[in-house]
């Protein structure tokens, strides 16, 4: 039997963007991290690439505070985070230990 993952916390539309958007810039800056990167090129795209997330990222924190969205329900977002293999993706921001 194949597992299934489980569904994802009800969220607001800005809260799915917010997200989103955040694990677009841990994948951006992980693509960037200097002792993963191996060519300049791909990391300066990924650069380009975590600025526009980062302002994704912005653009949705102040949609969820023009609507009145003030609190972040951070038990509900982890549970979203971890669904959508958040723990995964920010492993690949560590420094790797020496002789690794």
């Amino acid at each position: 039997m194949k597992d299934e993952q489980r569904p994802l916390p009800p969220l607001t539309q800005a809260e799915g963007e917010f997200i989103d958007r955040y694990l677009a810039v841990i994948d951006s800056l992980a693509r960037v991290n200097p002792t993963r990167a191996e060519h300049t090129y791909a990391a300066l795209r990924a650069a380009q690439t975590l600025v526009r997330e980062a302002e994704g990222l912005r653009d949705a924190l102040t949609t969820m505070h023009s609507r009145g969205e003030t609190e972040v329900f951070s038990s509900t977002l982890l549970r979203a985070i971890r669904e959508l293999d958040g723990a995964r993706r920010v492993q690949r921001l560590a420094i790797p230990e020496e002789g690794r």
